[in-house]
């Protein structure tokens, strides 16, 4: 297992659900919540520098089946700002499947009521996210799904690699 802070970003159409690792990438615990909008993109970029990330792992939002759905767009051209924003930093896309339905399952558990749980349900999904994208690399010995290359790099914005 690779050494060093990760950052879980969740991305919704009206908040961003931010999570971070320990150093050792044993466990995911929340951030905050960042507005969608002005200044997102900046907020993300003082916590990785804030918290000294050497990776961000960013949510793709797949149906079932496996097949992308309008939400993995917008996660992926929201990778992708930040991966120009973040460079050298990488940039990891991974499968989210059931993250949010996961979060609030384990929030109406541990008692917070549906009303109460808005303010903190993409902080909880960014956690599930990322907790995943750690326990993929504990397994498999190579980090979690796929890299993305800035749009100014050699990959042109698009992902690589192995699905996670």
């Amino acid at each position: 297992m690779r050494q060093g802070v990760r950052l879980g970003v969740d991305v919704g159409s009206v908040r961003v659900g931010v999570a971070r690792s320990d150093p050792s990438g044993l466990l995911a615990t929340p951030v905050e919540t960042v507005r969608r909008g002005r200044g997102d993109v900046e907020r993300i970029a003082a916590i990785v520098a804030e918290h000294e990330v050497i990776e961000v792992v960013v949510g793709l939002p797949t149906s079932l089946s496996g097949r992308e759905s309008h939400a993995a767009g917008a996660a992926r051209e929201f990778a992708a700002v930040l991966a120009d924003r973040l460079a050298p930093i990488p940039i990891r896309l991974f499968d989210e499947r059931l993250t949010t339905v996961t979060a609030q399952q384990r929030l109406r558990s541990s008692g917070v009521k549906a009303k109460n749980q808005r303010s903190v349900i993409d902080q909880a999904a960014a956690v599930e996210l990322l907790q995943a994208a750690l326990e993929s690399e504990r397994a498999t010995g190579r980090p979690p799904g796929s890299s993305l290359e800035p749009p100014g790099g050699s990959g042109g914005g698009k992902a690589s690699g192995g699905a996670g």
